[in-house]
């Protein structure tokens, strides 16, 4: 006798690497045999980490797993830029960094937590004439040719964990729709230079933690073994 999977709960996956969110909801959908599945907060493909999906009735409460406060840890690299802001594209710019100490950087970090307007990356997904920005970006068009909306953000940690110029690691909570590409664009700006991310994990959604995730194929097991 089959024992049908476990509908109306959440669950806590590791996204991969060069997953899209969408693709990890898609995959965990289909090994689950679930009917309705979301995410609360998506993550960009270079990205890893925890992704909350909702499954049954529990997709009512994405809303409050969207708005609880995010933990990232990452590094970016200083003196060079990309238009995605990550390694999603070839660096386009070079800059200087022999003026920039630990002291600024500490300080930069600093100058950065609280409530603020951030604009988003033109590599991303939210929506601007009823498209996605990453398309208008891959279509040709420019940042400074398109009227993207800047959004209110709240930062209440921004913690540096190891400084070797050019790579900086950080750690930082913030709020929901927070663009953690934005901060190092606008960190490289800030240090009169410029910046891409170089990899990043979400750790936490509230108080919901990566380590207690699975990966794709630990829930692949789990799901082989209730079915």
């Amino acid at each position: 006798m089959e024992i049908a999977p476990v509908e109306d709960k959440f669950y806590l996956i590791n996204k991969p690497k060069f997953w899209t969110s969408f693709d990890v909801v898609k995959k965990v959908k289909n090994l689950g045999q679930f009917k309705k599945i979301g995410h609360a907060g998506t993550l960009d493909p270079l990205a890893t980490g925890l992704l909350i999906l909702c499954v049954g009735k529990f997709t009512k409460k994405i809303d409050y797993f969207h708005e609880l406060q995010k933990t990232y840890e990452g590094s970016l690299i200083l003196g060079k830029s990309t238009p995605s802001i990550d390694l999603e594209t070839e660096i386009d710019q070079e800059y200087p960094i022999e003026h920039i100490t630990k002291e600024n950087i500490l300080d930069c970090a600093i100058s950065f937590i609280g409530h603020s307007k951030q604009l988003p990356p033109i590599y991303s997904a939210v929506k601007l004439n009823g498209q996605r920005l990453y398309k208008h970006a891959r279509a040709g068009i420019k940042e400074a040719d398109l009227e993207i909306k800047w959004r209110e953000i709240d930062v209440y940690q921004f913690e540096i964990t190891d400084i070797t110029i050019p790579e900086i690691k950080f750690k930082i909570v913030c709020s929901k729709g927070t663009y953690i590409r934005s901060i190092v664009r606008d960190f490289g700006q800030k240090l009169n230079s410029g910046a891409y991310l170089n990899s990043l994990i979400r750790t936490k959604i509230g108080e919901y933690s990566v380590d207690n995730s699975m990966s794709i194929e630990e829930f692949q097991v789990a799901n082989h073994e209730i079915i």
